[in-house]
């Protein structure tokens, strides 16, 4: 179905341009979207792949270990769609002020997607709603170092913004003008929070277009709007642990993607952006499920492997649990969180190569880190930098 125009025009000047910014027209579209019988389909299909997705966490020996690797895994992937060159390898590495040669500006980058993706996680944990606040305090944790953090995180911009093009006559799309963000981003948050017919799916499907459409900060959005799915999702009871991310889907089918976020502003088709949101869900809880069975199956193979060392294989068992919860780590680390001396951690850690485990990732005699080589690559694939 399409209705035309979603939103409106309002002329400005900006940096000495006269130029059309599109403000949104307020959330839900109207007529409703319509439901069709494939519709249908592919929205119980996405649920169901997320109910799946649900309910292989339970089986993981302990969930956070799957979520603290995953999460950085999203951030990974999530930055690379705004041109950073950071690997999931780098990213450890940098956690553990361990990481000559890597790529400063966007490994700092990254870690603050971690940062900001945690403490929002955390504040709905504690009961703190879905609301502007809370999506303020996520950009300016985004944005606290590095690149951009002289954007006013946190804040919502007071100056004219576009996206693509080398100044604003030029854009490919320039959103709202300052004086009218409050008011956009007021009446998002009250679509966010209240609960229709529609599911959340839906809502959050809506939610996303509006968000990237209002661009509220001088930078962060993408990020920000991305990370606003898996937060809707998890406020909403969806999942129990926020482990669906758009972002790989996005950026393997980027040129669709916008495709249809400009679709859905210029003719109103919000219903073939919902079947692309819909397909990217199922097709995303899939391959979270394919990537947790493999994580399991690799944990019980390596644990029975250990487990043939014999009498060391207690203590080597203890020390693969704690390289299991960082799959990046120092030998000192590992003692620490295996409850054994620094000798015994290290012992183990040489049968642990021995067995094609772990390797050396540092190249140094002293202060070496040892990564869980399997682990990282099942969670990397298809997060290098293109």
């Amino acid at each position: 179905m399409q209705r035309g125009v979603t939103g409106r025009f309002v002329e400005s000047t900006t940096s000495g341009e006269l130029v059309r910014s599109f403000v949104p027209l307020p959330l839900p579209p109207e007529p409703a979207i319509e439901i069709n019988a494939d519709r249908q389909r592919l929205l119980e299909r996405a649920m169901l792949a997320c109910g799946r997705l649900d309910a292989v966490t339970t089986l993981l020996p302990d969930p956070d270990l799957f979520l603290y690797s995953y999460v950085r895994r999203e951030a990974v992937l999530s930055s690379q769609i705004e041109g950073t060159q950071s690997s999931l390898s780098d990213l450890l590495l940098f956690e553990l002020d361990e990481a000559p040669g890597v790529p400063f500006d966007d490994v700092v980058e990254v870690s603050g997607y971690v940062k900001a993706l945690e403490h929002g996680l955390r504040r709905m944990e504690e009961g703190f709603p879905l609301c502007n606040r809370l999506i303020s305090e996520i950009n300016s944790l985004l944005l606290s170092r590095g690149r951009g953090s002289d954007r006013n995180p946190g804040e919502f911009r007071t100056s004219q913004n576009w996206i693509m093009g080398t100044r604003p006559g030029r854009a490919h799309f320039v959103p709202p003008p300052p004086d009218l963000v409050q008011n956009c981003m007021s009446d998002l948050e009250r679509f966010m929070n209240t609960p229709s017919e529609a599911g959340v799916l839906i809502r959050s499907a809506l939610a996303h277009v509006q968000f990237e459409s209002i661009h509220p900060f001088l930078d962060g959005n993408g990020r920000v709007g991305r990370l606003l799915i898996a937060m809707m999702l998890r406020n909403e009871g969806v999942l129990s642990q926020p482990l669906l991310y758009l972002s790989l889907y996005f950026k393997q089918d980027r040129d669709e993607y916008y495709r249809l976020l400009g679709a859905v502003r210029s003719t109103g088709d919000w219903e073939a952006w919902l079947d692309f949101f819909l397909e990217g869900v199922e097709q995303t809880a899939a391959g979270a499920v394919d990537t947790a069975n493999r994580l399991i199956a690799l944990f019980v193979k390596d644990a029975e492997r250990i487990r043939g060392l014999g009498r060391s294989a207690g203590s080597a068992l203890r020390v693969f649990e704690a390289l299991r919860h960082r799959p990046v780590a120092s030998i000192d680390h590992l003692a620490r969180h295996a409850g054994v001396s620094f000798p015994t951690a290290s012992r183990m850690i040489e049968s642990l190569e021995r067995l094609g485990i772990v390797t050396e990732s540092t190249g140094r005699r002293r202060n070496r880190v040892y990564s869980y080589k399997a682990f990282i690559a099942i969670l990397s694939e298809e997060t290098m930098a293109e």
